[in-house]
């Protein structure tokens, strides 16, 4: 068996980022695009437009070197109350593209310059439900549904984290709160159900979460609290609290050191209508991407 002294640490992070909704989970990717990652955003929640307005505030040479896939299942009026437009299609039509994205090829084998971000965990486990109901429309037990969608959600972590998915991974989810035997609360990953969301964790080596200060100042944090239980394979090095601007940049390189891989160019992406280059692709399509051949510095 290999001692320490003959072990390799990864080149890739696997982080979980959870916080309150409004915290700054999306929009804090942006010191990762400046800072030359290329970026693979699975939106589930319709929520891309404020990384597009970060990224093009403060780098906006490098909106070209995101990719945004959106998934969501559409839902109508009834006179029993919305209902499902039809049969759910987001949770599978994500899963393909951890699988074999488009052009550019198979997720796991992009290597550390590359960052495959799922936003969030909480919508894409709603999806699984969905999916998970359509697949068993005779179960009368829904107990039999909400395994079933666990199982799904938890196998996909499972593929993300694994060392053989050797590509940057970055999972959000909003905050579950609950209540402990003891009477006092923490703070989980929100899934489906109560039994899940305490197991979300354990997959992965760094948890950090977003915050809101007194003020609206709004931070990274690294290190554990009554209320969260945080981690991070350096954490004798990395600061407790990051500045959400340029946050996740700086865990980046705490933990791998500064980027330093060269770019490989593909096609340009076209422009949307309203001039913005950063937009959601129609499930099934690729925005092609340039990245830039020298990351920005941070400033």
């Amino acid at each position: 068996m290999p001692s320490l002294d003959q072990l390799t640490a990864s080149t890739v992070v696997k982080l979980l980022l959870i916080g309150d909704s409004g915290s700054g989970k999306t929009g804090s990717i942006a010191s990762l695009v400046q800072a030359g990652y290329d970026v693979f955003l699975l939106d589930m929640d319709a929520g891309w437009e404020s990384l597009a307005a970060a990224v093009k505030r403060n780098c906006p040479d490098r909106l070209a070197s995101v990719n945004v896939e959106t998934f969501r299942d559409k839902y109508k009026s009834s006179p029993m109350g919305p209902i499902m437009d039809g049969a759910p299609r987001a949770f599978i039509s994500a899963i393909g593209l951890l699988d074999k994205w488009g052009d550019h090829g198979k997720p796991s084998t992009w290597g550390p310059s590359s960052i495959l971000i799922i936003d969030s965990l909480t919508f894409l486990s709603d999806a699984a439900y969905a999916w998970a109901d359509a697949m068993n429309p005779t179960a009368k037990d829904k107990r039999q549904i909400y395994g079933a969608a666990q199982e799904a959600v938890e196998h996909c972590l499972a593929l993300l984290t694994g060392a053989s998915f050797n590509t940057n991974v970055i999972i959000t989810a909003h905050v579950k709160y609950m209540d402990l035997p003891d009477g006092s609360k923490k703070g989980y990953p929100t899934s489906i159900g109560q039994a899940l969301s305490p197991t979300i964790p354990r997959y992965f080596n760094s948890v950090a979460a977003c915050a809101t200060q007194p003020g609206g100042k709004r931070t990274i944090q690294t290190v554990s609290t009554a209320l969260m239980d945080l981690k991070n394979p350096n954490s004798f090095e990395m600061e407790k609290s990051l500045p959400i601007e340029t946050g996740l940049a700086t865990f980046f390189e705490k933990l791998r050191g500064a980027p330093n891989w060269t770019k490989k160019t593909s096609v340009t992406s076209t422009p949307s209508p309203t001039g913005m280059p950063i937009s959601p692709t129609p499930a099934g399509s690729i925005q092609r991407i340039t990245p830039k051949p020298s990351p920005i510095s941070l400033k």
